[in-house]
């Protein structure tokens, strides 16, 4: 995809908060859909720090929430992105999964097609995927068309470039500055060969391919160059000729220097390279790498993917909720009024996307950063998101061949014919 990673978040609040509450949607109450106004219903909540690291305010969602809806109770669990991805496994395969989760598709969709999840196709009424107003950030909630996540919010991934280093090689000229900032492919390559020439860097930039962490920023880059993609019309794996024209433009420029193979690093090797100014340029920028990357030795431009159009198609983060499926009607009731308020409520909505870092998914919430341009750049880039292929089929065999590829071809290899080996081998382990 034109498109985003790897890594993920959101959140979620409702339009169910009926009048008093100022919310923009309705809901159904759990006590009535369970055929008793006093039934209690007590909700397990399993939560990976991306609101925050401690869980508080996720326990003032949960004290707003039930302070609506005193006949609903959630509990409260915190897990971390090590630990957490094996322990949700483990609980899925015991019978004891949670009933809410807030996560990102690469899980959520994979949990759905296993039949363990809750379909939410009643939650995306026509006002609602109005809103949204993206068919690519809703084909990102759905497998087969089934919606198993309610996205809450989605950030852009992109590049970001040393401002500093850019001017001392009299490359900054290549770089549009107004606008989107949306470039071309011509540009980027005299912007590398401005930053070799110049010597101002150890590498004008990294294309990272020794492991496959944050590998969504060299599939980006590779796809915007001539417009191609690595998925078919038929829903299979197949980088096409335009992939291949540009795998051989990034061969021929790591043979003459004006950009590195990076045979050892992933994506947070090169970020580090990229805060300590041994290269000129990152291919995994975003809001999260802007904050934990940061410097106080140079000024970080963020600027999209070059395309021989200068049409970016941009890969991006989507984060949401999912509602397990654990046989009781009352609680799946109970769980969607409760993603219904994370995400839609007109004040905890707004709220809970800002607590994330990233950029509504409805787009009645607006500008949510109002002076901060940054911040409101990146989120016009909203109408650039690619297709969303992290949910299709045996994606996570495609990343290790992708990577693979790299490797190979940047060891001198046939581009075409690395590019059939790739092919060939992510389908066939797909169909296998």
């Amino acid at each position: 995809m034109k498109k985003f990673l790897a890594l993920a978040l959101a959140l979620t609040m409702s339009a169910a908060l009926l009048a008093g509450c100022g919310s923009s949607g309705t809901a159904t109450s759990a006590a009535s859909a369970s055929g008793s106004s006093a039934e209690k219903v007590t909700l397990s909540w399993w939560a990976f720090p991306t609101f925050d690291t401690d869980g508080s305010y996720e326990q003032q969602l949960i004290d707003a929430f039930t302070a609506q809806h005193p006949e609903i109770s959630i509990d409260l669990v915190t897990i971390d992105f090590t630990s957490g991805p094996e322990a949700l496994t483990s609980a899925i395969e015991g019978g004891t999964a949670p009933d809410i989760l807030f996560d990102a598709p690469g899980r959520i969709i994979e949990y759905g097609r296993a039949g363990k999840l809750v379909a939410l196709d009643d939650l995306f009424t026509s006002d609602f995927t109005a809103d949204v107003n993206s068919e690519e950030l809703l084909n990102a909630c759905k497998a087969d068309g089934t919606a198993y996540m309610y996205p809450l919010s989605s950030a852009p991934f992109y590049m970001g470039l040393n401002k500093e280093m850019l001017e001392k090689a009299n490359a900054l000229q290549y770089v549009n500055l107004e606008g989107d900032r949306t470039w071309t492919t011509d540009n980027f390559v005299k912007m590398c060969q401005a930053l070799r020439d110049a010597g101002v860097a150890q590498t004008p930039g990294i294309v990272y391919c020794g492991a496959q962490g944050g590998d969504q920023g060299t599939r980006a880059l590779v796809n915007n160059l001539y417009s191609s993609t690595i998925v078919g019309s038929d829903g299979k794996w197949n980088i096409d000729d335009k992939g291949i024209e540009a795998l051989t433009l990034l061969q021929k420029m790591a043979s003459d220097k004006s950009l590195d193979a990076g045979m050892s690093y992933a994506a947070a090797d090169e970020l580090q390279q990229f805060q300590t100014e041994t290269c000129a340029m990152t291919f995994c920028w975003g809001t999260s790498n802007a904050k934990n990357y940061s410097s106080d030795t140079h000024t970080a431009i963020s600027v999209p993917f070059p395309s021989d159009d200068g049409v970016p198609s941009l890969e991006y983060l989507v984060s949401g909720f999912c509602v397990f499926n654990n046989g009781d009607d009352a609680k799946t009731a109970a769980a969607k009024q409760f993603l219904q308020f994370i995400c839609d409520d007109a004040e905890w909505g707004p709220k809970s996307v800002k607590q994330t870092g990233a950029f509504p998914a409805r787009t009645s919430f607006g500008n949510l950063y109002e002076g901060d341009a940054e911040m409101t750049l990146l989120s016009s880039w909203t109408k650039y998101y690619g297709t969303y292929y992290n949910t299709y089929p045996n994606f996570s065999v495609m990343r290790t061949e992708w990577w693979n590829m790299l490797q190979r071809i940047f060891q001198g290899g046939n581009v075409a014919d690395e590019v059939a080996v790739y092919n060939t081998n992510s389908n066939a382990a797909a169909a296998g």
